[in-house]
């Protein structure tokens, strides 16, 4: 299994840092302004372990929020990405808290799988402190569905939304290209009908229709690990990266209708 974690970590590093690089250098990210009128967002750092990690606290001013969602990013994120889907959040009456992993962005620690479960949990707790006694979820989108789906009987949040979502990590890299023969090198993390078999909580799992990286099926295998039964929506048109990119209600609309219901 050590070879299995070094594997992961120099991996993760090197696909994340030129992802990143990438975005940066097309224009496709940037510092941003976080003054925006009817929102108010909070820099934090939050204890995982012996790491502090980055993160970001969006809420609703103009009138109080009504629910609180954790959001697990993916592999090529940081939380400079994802602030736009925050907005679109909170100016539907949804806080949100938004973390960079151990080893990324100004996370500190390096990432592994045990790690970012544990970064998961701890980012989610610290929302809880913060917005108790509003409904709860976490959303883990890409990469980030693995984390989410293994601490959410820890956790214990209100609902689970998986966006963009694979069925296991190594699933996902034979996926992205890797050939089956080679899939043992692969880290075996994240399995789904491990982590969602005893899930109780309301599952709602989002997929892009034109999603590149994980076929549809995915997001119906997922959806038959659920101890109870999960709602599957295929956004039309919709590509991997967009709801993050470009937010529209056409992906986040079932959501935000989920946890205010």
């Amino acid at each position: 299994m050590r070879h299995h974690d070094v594997s992961f970590t120099v991996a993760l590093t090197c696909i994340s840092r030129v992802l990143i690089l990438r975005d940066r250098i097309l224009g496709w990210v940037g510092p941003g302004s976080r003054d925006t009128p009817g929102l108010s967002a909070t820099l934090l750092k939050i204890s995982s372990g012996r790491n502090l990690l980055d993160a970001v606290f969006v809420q609703p001013t103009a009138n109080p929020a009504r629910a609180a969602m954790l959001l697990c990013h993916g592999i090529g994120e940081t939380v400079q990405h994802w602030f736009p889907a925050q907005q679109l959040l909170a100016a539907n009456g949804v806080s949100s808290l938004l973390f960079d992993y151990s080893g990324y962005g100004r996370s500190t620690g390096r990432p592994s799988g045990a790690q970012f479960d544990l970064d998961a949990l701890s980012a989610f707790q610290t929302l809880q402190r913060l917005t108790q006694p509003l409904p709860m979820a976490i959303l883990g989108f890409s990469l980030g569905s693995g984390p989410a789906a293994a601490i959410v009987n820890t956790a214990a949040p209100d609902y689970l939304f998986l966006c963009a979502a694979f069925t296991s990590f190594r699933d996902a890299v034979c996926a992205i290209g890797l050939p089956a023969r080679f899939s043992p090198l692969v880290p075996p993390l994240w399995p789904a009908q491990e982590s969602l078999r005893d899930c109780r909580v309301s599952v709602l799992i989002v997929h892009g229709e034109n999603d590149r990286l994980f076929p549809v099926q995915m997001a119906r295998d997922l959806a038959a690990c659920c101890l109870t039964p999960a709602e599957v929506v295929i956004v039309p048109n919709l590509r991997h990266n967009q709801p993050f990119r470009k937010p529209e209600l056409t992906f986040w609309g079932p959501i935000i209708a989920r946890i205010l219901s």
